[in-house]
């Protein structure tokens, strides 16, 4: 029986980041370069993407930013129509823009409602569906989503960002049924906290880290490397196989 050695190596993809202008976003995009991919970074503060572009093109890698909201949905079409005139292709994109609140779900207001829905889920659908039909006319593609272990698994004071996250975790299912036999896979990677620039104020807290980490049974929190690793096999020729799935990086905190 012959084996294939697996190939993680995205030279010559283009990848296409939402939210990259900060934390998960910002590192993820330098790390997609850094496997090779040419990358198009989208959020709604183009001054921090330059700043990233300049970050990758150092490192020798290519790079270009694009302003982005994604609660416009007609933009994000118009953003996608760029990134194929620009790069010529699209072959990976990574739906990471979102937001994150905890209120007890007795003070949720419908404002609140809407603004997590918006973005996490309705903005990440219609951007998973301008890039679906780039993809699906081109007969490839990898759609990477960013869900959470919360859509998997109840967080007190999180009845929003849980219910945002299971959506997404069910829509990723759905794409992938419809669109991976015309050569587009469909998956979503589910963090637990991750140390990033954005979380440092909480995870430094002593008391706050440990009542994370009660319930984190490998002892410590993510890195945006361990987010990376995810997405990165999901994007590569070897991630094919994998189609439909959350893959949890959550250091075994839906495990109990």
């Amino acid at each position: 029986m012959e084996l294939n050695q697996p190939d993680f190596n995205l030279q010559g993809q283009v990848a296409m980041v939402t939210g990259a202008s900060q934390g998960i976003g910002y590192g993820l995009s330098k790390l997609l370069a850094g496997a090779g991919a040419k990358v198009a970074v989208c959020a709604r503060n183009l001054a921090a993407m330059e700043n990233l572009c300049s970050e990758i093109r150092i490192s020798g890698g290519e790079a270009k930013a694009y302003a982005l909201d994604v609660t416009d949905i007609k933009q994000i079409g118009s953003v996608v129509a760029s990134i194929q005139k620009d790069f010529g292709r699209l072959d990976i994109q990574v739906n990471n823009a979102g937001l994150g609140a905890n209120h007890p779900a007795t003070e949720v207001t419908e404002a609140d409602w809407d603004e997590l829905m918006d973005v996490n889920l309705k903005g990440l659908f219609f951007c998973c569906q301008a890039a679906g039909r780039a993809m699906l006319e081109q007969k490839y593609g990898r759609i990477i989503n960013m869900s959470s272990q919360a859509g998997e698994v109840g967080i007190r004071e999180h009845a929003v960002y849980c219910a945002t996250k299971g959506g997404v975790n069910l829509l990723t299912k759905v794409l992938a049924l419809e669109w991976s036999a015309r050569g587009v896979t469909v998956n979503a990677v589910a963090p637990t906290f991750i140390y990033t620039p954005g979380t440092a104020e909480r995870l430094d807290e002593p008391l706050y880290l440990k009542s994370v980490l009660d319930r984190l049974p490998i002892g410590h929190v993510g890195t945006i490397t361990d987010v990376a690793a995810a997405v990165i096999y999901l994007a590569s020729p070897t991630g094919g196989m994998v189609n439909g799935t959350v893959l949890l990086v959550d250091g075994g905190w839906t495990a109990q």
